[in-house]
């Protein structure tokens, strides 16, 4: 049987509507997190614990373990609001198709070309004879393989494989996420707490059972085992809110959300604090074990999906109701995934370049950041210039 309020959601789906314009806060969201991936990567050798290079900053421990607990969910969450529209208004096989060129044929491209280039960078500084011939042979047939940050490409297309099967099973099957969404207009502490409980539930105890530093690799497709299902989780919630009329739910700009993100910032600083307290315990007073006890990997975990969903929900909430205008961001807009995919290389290659240099953490790491952004910004442009690019990049 079905029920009345079902039937009213899934006509409500049915009667969604193309969206007119971009969603510019979204757009602005979007090119936000690739800066802050760009600067997760500038900043990783000059921190303190397990740096590579002969300075750090404990400061920069900061920025890695925060960036770190959130950027990857983020991007999924912002990937995932557009899938059920896409997969609404096209064809199964448009939409394949539109898929494989944006995510498939990107992801075998840079596997085979950007990724060795940018480890090559890591190999030479301890076998300063190797030719990058003889480093790009023994990556792609004797390994390892490494895929860097283009992980997050094979298993956005992984879940947007899933949702098109889905789709095809029931395209109402997310409806009850898409009403919770206009229930929380005005209430977004409702879908704050649904975020919370899901994504609890699939984090914590995958984090018990595989341990943080548990990756799933072969070949240049890897992932980090415990949070498979946490990144599902904001991806398909994510599809839920987009599915129909975005404008009316948690995300609209004249909602709640746009008008409370000082409060979500408040929480996410809470919970990022409360995560080093955390640490702290787990350096000062465990003696940093190599296997946690799990009642911390459970406290801990629980800390981080507070963290995560927080610090989306201001980051969202910032941009949603900000009345500014973005001239860096909405000019980055169209090159964002482009920075995205050819910023590795880039960043490596400046590292090993500044590794011998006598310079302050800071001013390493922002040099790294500063020419990242200006050269993968640039190498992004002429990509897009070579014919039919801008439908891959």
């Amino acid at each position: 049987m079905t029920s009345i309020s079902y039937s009213k959601e899934s006509a409500h789906l049915r009667s969604a509507p193309r969206t007119a314009s971009r969603n510019f806060a979204l757009d602005r969201a979007r090119s936000f997190l690739t800066l802050i991936v760009v600067l997760h990567h500038a900043v990783i050798p000059y921190t303190h614990f397990g740096h590579t290079d002969p300075k750090s900053w404990i400061g920069f421990d900061v920025v890695v373990t925060a960036t770190d607990s959130f950027f990857m969910a983020a991007f999924f969450f912002l990937s995932g609001l557009f899938v059920w529209p896409s997969l609404s208004h096209k064809s199964t096989a448009i939409h394949l198709r539109d898929r494989l060129l944006r995510l498939g044929l990107p992801f075998a491209i840079a596997a085979v070309s950007v990724i060795p280039l940018a480890y090559y960078a890591i190999a030479l500084r301890r076998n300063p004879d190797l030719t990058f011939t003889a480093f790009w042979w023994k990556t792609v047939t004797a390994g390892p393989w490494p895929s860097g940050p283009i992980w997050f490409v094979w298993v956005l297309f992984a879940y947007d494989l899933l949702a098109t099967v889905l789709h095809r099973l029931s395209p109402n099957l997310i409806a009850p996420i898409n009403h919770l969404s206009r229930q929380c207009f005005d209430h977004p502490a409702r879908f704050f707490l649904l975020l919370f409980v899901v994504t609890a539930i699939v984090y914590v105890p995958a984090l018990i059972y595989y341990s943080p530093n548990r990756w799933f690799e072969f070949g240049p497709f890897s992932v980090q085992a415990s949070r498979i299902l946490l990144y599902a989780a904001y991806f398909f919630i994510a599809a839920g809110v987009g599915a129909a009329h975005l404008d009316q739910g948690v995300l609209s700009a004249g909602g709640r959300l746009a008008k409370s993100s000082r409060s979500w910032m408040l929480t996410a600083l809470i919970s990022y604090g409360l995560m080093w307290v955390m640490i702290y315990i787990k350096r000062g007073i465990l003696g940093n074990p190599d296997t946690q006890p799990v009642w911390y990997l459970a406290i801990y975990g629980l800390l981080f999906v507070t963290f995560s969903a927080a610090i989306l929900f201001t980051i969202l909430g910032f941009f949603l109701g900000s009345k500014h205008s973005w001239n860096m961001l909405d000019r980055m807009q169209g090159d964002a995934y482009g920075i995205f995919l050819v910023h590795y290389p880039i960043v490596l290659w400046l590292q090993y370049w500044l590794f011998d240099y006598d310079l302050p953490a800071i001013v390493k790491a922002t040099i790294a950041f500063v020419l990242t952004v200006v050269l993968s910004w640039a190498v992004t442009a002429v990509l897009r210039r070579l014919p039919g690019a801008s439908h891959v990049l």
